[in-house]
């Protein structure tokens, strides 16, 4: 009886020092990972996918070691986990749809990691959920996208794994960022074109994306081109690239304000939608019975 009891103690403090060491080995795991990916956040240059990815992969694998060794030290618990397996259909059932679910975000979570269309610090827009922001983390479980309210959404990895995404740092960050501008048919297209030019040649953000071809051709800088002749306007378009898609929004606000500023300056007239109503002469007769 006493060599029961006390196998049945050491069973029990078995039991718990190992769920102790499963904690604390993964508190351990998950500070290591930390201080290490706090490192990396020092070069803006690597990819730091991987890294994140393998962190949850890592602790959940210490988990699953840690309470399956927990379990199988108390023998009374290995009977009964062994008896709930085999007579609960129905819970078993349930568990089998949710581990479905589960496995299909760990494998899509996989694949995004492997395949990466996408990455840390990347600016996605998923236009069929009018969804836009910075990709913050990937776990095992879903995709994180912090939004430019600084906010964060939260998508199963199976979800954003079907979804057509457009990627403004795949591949590389350059953007070319194009501004319109309608000119009255009374301005001078040259000089429209000149103030566009020296305004945005003049920008800091602004970055130079001729080849060596180009700059023997005697390409500008930036590029404006007549793309239309409307109603009211004559319309031109600026090609101007820079090295990010964040710096292509702050310099075409700042750009949008001083090439108006110009043109206010040089009398190039920015002119509102009008109508010209011609009114035939039996109208105003009938107009006057």
């Amino acid at each position: 009886m006493s060599e029961l009891l006390y196998s049945n103690i050491n069973n029990v403090i078995a039991f718990f020092v190992t769920l102790f060491l499963t904690f604390l080995i993964a508190g351990i795991a998950r500070k290591i990972f930390s201080r290490f990916l706090n490192k990396l956040e020092q070069n803006q240059n690597l990819d730091k996918t991987n890294y994140y990815f393998l962190r949850y992969v890592i602790i959940a694998l210490i988990y699953s070691i840690g309470f399956t060794l927990a379990i199988y030290s108390i023998p009374a618990l290995r009977a009964i986990g062994a008896t709930l397996l085999a007579g609960a259909g129905v819970l078993a059932l349930a568990v089998s749809f949710a581990s479905q679910q589960a496995l299909s975000n760990i494998v899509s979570g996989l694949f995004i990691v492997l395949f990466k269309p996408f990455k840390i610090k990347d600016r996605v827009i998923i236009k069929s959920r009018d969804l836009e922001g910075i990709i913050e983390d990937i776990t095992l479980r879903h995709t994180v996208i912090k939004d430019f309210e600084n906010k964060r959404i939260i998508v199963p990895n199976s979800i954003i794994s079907n979804e057509i995404i457009i990627n403004a740092d795949y591949i590389e960050a350059r953007v070319c960022r194009h501004l319109v501008f309608g000119i009255s048919y009374d301005s001078s297209i040259e000089n429209a074109r000149k103030i566009i030019q020296q305004e945005a040649e003049k920008h800091p953000l602004i970055v130079d994306n001729r080849t060596k071809l180009d700059k023997k051709n005697n390409v500008p800088l930036v590029v404006v081109r007549v793309i239309n002749l409307g109603e009211s306007s004559i319309d031109l378009k600026a090609f101007i690239w820079v090295d990010n898609q964040i710096n292509a929004s702050i310099l075409a606000s700042d750009l949008l304000e001083r090439i108006k500023n110009r043109f206010d300056k040089e009398n190039i007239e920015i002119p509102y939608p009008h109508r010209k109503l011609v009114i035939s002469k039996e109208e105003t007769n009938n107009q006057t019975l």
